[in-house]
């Protein structure tokens, strides 16, 4: 499964770093359409996963999902290629000496489209469910976790080999090629996970798990008048287990109480939206418990999207000359976010968290591990104003403001770049491992995805918030020379800050569902009682 990852995730980002440059150089869009396009495709491939994983929870389990999703994203990629190889599929290029352009025909754009909405759809199916199906070859929450660490790990290298050497082959060889590429990683991914299909424990979906919890809401609304009971025989059980609700969220026992005309006499149900059984509610209460400390994720990946946007424009007016030859590009500054994050996971698995071990004689738990995320990507960000701030006082000293370039090393900007690498390598497999942990077994694809969903909706969140700045304060303007990048970063600082004290309130509540298990027996936390 790891050789299925990393080849889909060199794919995906293969194409999907340098989407806006193609659309522009290739298809003659303009530069602020080509964007849209490519917000879009971003905000679905992170959709897509979650998705994915209610057809694979509800219908099919995860190996089929993921085997039908990876041979269409090879349907998709190869697709693009054609596009970018039949002088037909696209328009004439812009002549030099003119500044009309000739626009793509309805048909060329049909044919790039579709070829689109397969990658994207092909990558949403295969990029968090890979997840869900190799966690569920192992039996224990520690070697779970330990899985998760190295499914970010693969993919984040992944993503590196993607952002570079392909991009790096579009832009200085042809597209063609590097498409090319991306089509040869494709399908060796797929022809590796067909192969490997027989060896593979295959989880068994049991019917959509999204109608008994919502039977529990519907329940316990029309129930809501009726007193608790505190008598095991006046609940709804199956399966022969017999066992009182949990006191936590006592309102939802409710859903599970028999009330006169809801089971037959010979014990099945006669009105099945106005009664659940015990477990339906407890698997309920196990999302609930769950979704502030998901909540808290939004914020905590925001930041981390705004900065690597607004490096990008302070990287257009630092120096970024590396020796007499070579000049970074601006836009490849994620990529140290990236490798940051592949190193920290490895050292993360096999120094750091095992030395904790031998120190304390305790595990670091995942809400420890998310926390320590929390104040590094407060860290990051403040690190961001400093070096923010140093930079337009060295443009102040130098009387340079509306230049082209500052005298100050591109190289400023790592430090906070390697911190938010380290607060993912945290935080990001910590979160996927919790919510994979705590969700009942029917939603496991649906936990593993809950992380993408953090993700589109960071980036949403991101761009409004840059777009509120922008209309409210004078710290954005086109030329960040005039402007305050660093109050902006500051204002994330007093964000994170904010998001962190509600980290801990949500954590202080939790108690985890496994309390026997080894990750979560030394939390300092107790459960919530809301009748």
């Amino acid at each position: 499964m790891a050789a299925t990852l990393l080849g889909l995730t060199i794919t995906s980002f293969g194409w999907l770093v340098n989407l806006i440059i193609f659309l522009i150089n290739e298809f003659n869009i303009k530069s602020i359409a080509a964007a849209k396009i490519s917000s879009v495709v971003n905000g679905c491939l992170c959709m897509f996963p979650v998705v994915a994983a209610i057809v694979s929870d509800s219908f099919f389990g995860t190996i089929p999902v993921i085997s039908s999703s990876a041979f269409i994203s090879l349907a998709g990629i190869v697709l693009l290629t054609l596009t970018a190889s039949i002088h037909s599929l696209r328009p004439r290029p812009c002549e030099n000496t003119s500044s009309l352009c000739q626009s793509p025909s309805r048909l060329q754009l049909g044919i790039l489209f579709t070829a689109l909405s397969l990658t994207s759809i092909g990558t949403g199916g295969t990029r968090f469910t890979l997840a869900a199906a190799g966690a569920n070859q192992y039996s224990k929450p520690k070697d779970q976790r330990s899985f998760f660490n190295w499914f970010f790990f693969t993919m984040y290298l992944g993503a590196v080999i993607g952002a570079t050497a392909v991009v790096y082959v579009e832009d200085n060889i042809s597209w063609r090629f590097g498409f090319g590429l991306c089509v040869a990683a494709n399908l060796i991914s797929f022809v590796v996970f067909i192969s490997g299909k027989r060896f593979y424990k295959n989880d068994k979906p049991l019917g959509s798990p999204y109608a008994s919890l919502l039977r529990v809401i519907v329940a316990a609304t029309l129930k809501r008048q009726a007193a608790i009971s505190s008598k095991e025989e006046d609940y709804h059980h199956e399966g022969g287990e017999k066992a009182m609700p949990s006191k936590s969220f006592r309102f939802l026992n409710r859903a599970a109480m028999k009330a006169g005309g809801d089971i037959e006499p010979d014990g099945s149900v006669c009105k099945p939206w106005r009664i659940a059984t015990v477990q339906q509610v407890e698997d309920f209460k196990d999302v609930v418990r769950v979704l502030p400390l998901w909540s808290a994720s939004i914020l905590l990946s925001t930041p981390i999207a705004v900065l690597i946007s607004l490096t990008v424009l302070q990287a257009l007016v630092m120096d970024r000359q590396l020796g007499p030859h070579f000049k970074i590009p601006a836009g490849s500054l994620q990529v140290i976010i990236l490798i940051s994050t592949c190193v920290f996971l490895i050292l993360n698995n096999w120094f750091l968290y095992p030395l904790y071990q031998k120190l304390t004689r305790k595990p670091l738990t995942l809400l420890q591990r998310i926390g320590i995320g929390h104040v590094l990507n407060i860290l990051s960000m403040a690190v961001s104003a400093i070096v923010e701030a140093k930079r337009l006082k060295i443009l102040q000293n130098h009387h340079v403001i509306g230049s082209s370039v500052a005298p100050m090393p591109v190289l400023c900007l790592f430090p906070p770049l390697v911190l938010a690498g380290i607060c993912e390598a945290f935080s990001f497999p910590a979160n996927v491992a919790l919510c994979y942990q705590e969700f009942p077994e029917s939603l496991k694809s649906t936990a593993t995805s809950m992380t993408s969903v953090v993700i589109g909706i960071s980036f949403y969140v991101s761009t409004a918030l840059i777009d509120l700045i922008q209309r409210t304060t004078s710290w954005l303007p086109d030329d960040i020379n005039h402007g305050r990048v660093d109050n902006v970063y500051w204002v994330l600082v007093i964000i994170s800050v904010v998001n962190l004290c509600y980290f801990l309130v949500c954590a202080w509540f939790f108690r985890y569902k496994n309390l026997g298990d080894d990750n979560g027996q030394d939390d300092v936390s107790a459960s919530t009682n809301f009748s």
